[in-house]
């Protein structure tokens, strides 16, 4: 292994408390949302005991010393994906930046009295937008509502039974028509991990935006916005190593400033007079109200841990554990991997199904012996039912996990065949 996990267990309190009749906790649920290091807990901490305040518009060293931390934050948050600090945006969750990205093509699309609307962002009947059958739902109900309001036509690309994208028909879903084409970097539930670059080249062949969820990539490997080839990226901070209530939208300058704004109201203007209002210049046109500074610096902090660790070692740490529970898992008699079962192209999150044992089963099961994992549809119910399971169990690894821990994984799922006699 390349990441000294017993070193990095002893920056994350809560990996020392015990759960269910003092069993050590066993925490393999990070692609929901990951554990935070000592020092996250102590730079959102400091923040709040030194220079608490408003930011951007107070007169008062406070509000110079907070306006430092959060623009700080953004640069760092920013250079870890490779982009400068005027492309990034924040929101309080990467569903948010989904939305915020798919309400410009909706608020684009009908008269909002900020002159000429950007044409890149208006769609309408005969306009079509591709998104994949293992989307998460916070990168498909928000272009299904885009659909149902502005007459445009939704096309996905379909998952084989391996849970790789379909892309036999690349071409006709992608075509002329096509106005975003908006897809996850890497599967929350299947784990698969898609050629983003090749359907960013194609959406861009045609003239349509190209749009990367990358909540499960970016915290588990090395990401650069500029090698995806994407316009605009959405990720968030609490699963990597940060708080919740942060989350980043990265894009194109001349994206972001072709793109309405979401959410109106202070911070977020030039002028504003009782009869109309102009609008600041990205990244602030899209962060109205008070932002959510502490989390920007705690997230911030996380980067600067992940960084340490560097992350193509984070990246072969995990690509050695996923293939260690890969294999052991397709050793097991009535356990069904849903997605890759190897691990060419694929991240550590694996979900499967045992047989004759519902998922929340398994599920209880193991969070009785001491291991945290997620069960149920994963916010990817199209996805469960191109399978034809209702739900699975899903174990996902971060820098904190061992081969110790996929073993303890694993007895009680052989545990729970012998209880159900399955």
């Amino acid at each position: 292994m390349t990441i000294d996990v017993d070193k990095v267990r002893e920056d994350f309190p809560i990996l020392d408390r015990t759960v269910r009749d003092q069993r050590r906790l066993v925490y393999l649920d990070s692609a929901a949302t990951s554990q935070k290091p000592i020092e996250v807990l102590e730079a959102e901490a400091e923040y709040y005991r030194t220079c608490n305040a408003a930011v951007h518009r107070g007169a008062h060293q406070l509000a110079e010393e907070a306006t430092d931390a959060y623009e700080s934050a953004r640069a760092r948050l920013a250079a870890f994906v490779g982009a400068t600090p005027d492309q990034l945006v924040f929101t309080k969750n990467a569903t948010e930046s989904l939305n915020l990205a798919a309400y410009a093509f909706t608020n684009s699309s009908v008269p909002h009295g900020q002159g000429d609307a950007d044409p890149r962002f208006v769609v309408g009947p005969g306009d079509t937008i591709v998104v994949t059958q293992m989307e998460h739902h916070a990168n498909l109900v928000p272009w299904q509502e885009v659909c149902a309001r502005t007459g445009a036509t939704l096309r996905w690309l379909g998952v084989d039974d391996d849970g790789r994208l379909e892309l036999d028909d690349l071409d006709r879903v992608i075509d002329e028509t096509t106005r975003v084409v908006s897809v996850v970097h890497q599967s929350n539930i299947l784990g698969t991990l898609n050629p983003v670059r090749l359907l960013m080249d194609r959406a861009h062949e045609v003239g349509a935006i190209g749009i990367v969820d990358a909540c499960q990539s970016v915290p588990h490997q090395h990401v650069d916005v500029h090698e995806l080839g994407a316009d605009l990226m959405a990720w968030s901070g609490h699963k990597m190593l940060g708080p919740t209530g942060i989350g980043m939208l990265w894009g194109r300058p001349d994206v972001l400033e072709g793109m309405p704004p979401f959410i109106t109201g202070g911070s977020m203007i030039e002028t504003v007079f009782m009869d109309h209002s102009t609008f600041a210049a990205p990244p602030k046109r899209f962060e109205a109200g008070t932002p959510m500074v502490a989390q920007a610096v705690g997230a911030a902090a996380g980067a600067a841990y992940l960084e340490r660790l560097g992350m193509d070692d984070v990246a072969e740490h995990e690509h050695q554990l996923t293939g260690y529970a890969l294999e052991r898992l397709r050793a097991m008699p009535g356990v069904r991997i849903i997605g890759p079962s190897d691990n060419h192209e694929r991240g550590s999150a694996i979900s499967f199904v045992v047989d004759g044992i519902h998922a929340h089963d398994v599920g209880q099961f193991l969070d009785d012996r001491g291991v945290a994992v997620r069960v149920g549809h994963h916010c990817a119910w199209p996805t469960c039912r191109r399978f034809g399971v209702p739900a699975t169990t899903r174990m996902s690894s971060y820098i904190y996990n061992d081969t110790a821990d996929i073993d303890v994984a694993l007895d009680a799922i052989r545990a729970a065949q012998d209880f159900f006699g399955a």
